[in-house]
């Protein structure tokens, strides 16, 4: 079988920058293991396989060592994949493990509509203190959401300088951990950094799902429902969130960098 192959930078209007994920076009579904081993050879933090299904399109998402319910990046990849493959496409609806998702372009923008994912409080677990590098004292608020941890630091600075022991942190049971403070700059509202050494991803430049839970988080602290947000990895990205209801709208920009085709025997 051959398939056309992308792949996107996405959350940023320019290469070498966002958050980068692989595409597979299919015309039918692929084995689990193909997946996952193909995922495993293009060695990013998201592989997305979409095939017609319906009215629209199954989606899945694989890191290189595991699969995921939900990714927000690697599902613009997958949209402006299929609008590069085919400009005749117009709103896109996706079918994944987390339920019917849409894709649509706004203002050349891709934004998706995701389920919100709100955490509730919930005790720090033995052990994510220490691997974060951080007093215990230091995390104003700790929760989860269905899969991550998310933890409140005082200021932006705090979240900049984390420098997790991914060994330590990998013992943590949990997809990953969302840290998220206040921005310093009038441009954003709020920023972030994710780590997931559990689903092979020590740190995610620019995580689409995690902001299905710090939209809610936000909401609540700053009274307001649309955000600018910025996640500092070394590459960075930056989205626009909007929760409407138990719906979080993600917006933002993706760059083509490579589109060719690949040969699954």
């Amino acid at each position: 079988m051959n398939a056309p192959f992308y792949w996107v930078d996405a959350f940023t209007p320019k290469p070498f920058s966002g958050n980068p994920a692989a595409v597979c076009l299919l015309s039918a579904p692929l084995g689990e293991e193909v997946m996952q081993k193909l995922a495993e050879e293009f060695g990013l933090s998201e592989t997305a396989f979409a095939w017609p299904e319906n009215d629209g399109y199954r989606l899945r998402w694989f890191t290189p060592t595991a699969e995921v319910r939900l990714c927000g990046h690697a599902t613009v990849a997958t949209a402006t994949a299929l609008w590069s493959h085919n400009p005749n496409l117009m709103d896109l609806i996706f079918y994944t493990h987390s339920g019917k998702l849409e894709a649509v372009q706004r203002d050349g923008k891709v934004q998706l509509t995701f389920p919100a994912r709100p955490p509730a409080k919930f005790p720090m677990p033995e052990g994510l203190a220490e691997a974060i590098g951080v007093s215990r004292e230091k995390v104003l608020w700790c929760g989860r959401d269905v899969d991550d941890y998310l933890l409140l630091l005082p200021t932006e600075d705090d979240v900049r300088a984390l420098n997790p022991d991914f060994r330590a942190l990998l013992e943590v049971e949990t997809r990953g951990t969302i840290f998220t403070a206040p921005s310093d700059s009038p441009e954003f509202d709020f920023v972030s950094r994710f780590f997931a050494p559990q689903v092979g991803v020590n740190e995610d430049p620019v995580t689409g799902s995690a902001h299905c839970c710090l939209a809610p988080f936000w909401s609540e602290r700053l009274r307001k429902k649309l955000f600018q947000a910025r996640q500092l990895s070394a590459r960075g990205g930056h989205l626009e969130v909007e929760l409407v209801a138990d719906r979080v709208h993600l917006r933002g920009d993706s760059f083509v960098l490579v589109n060719g085709t690949v040969s699954i025997i």
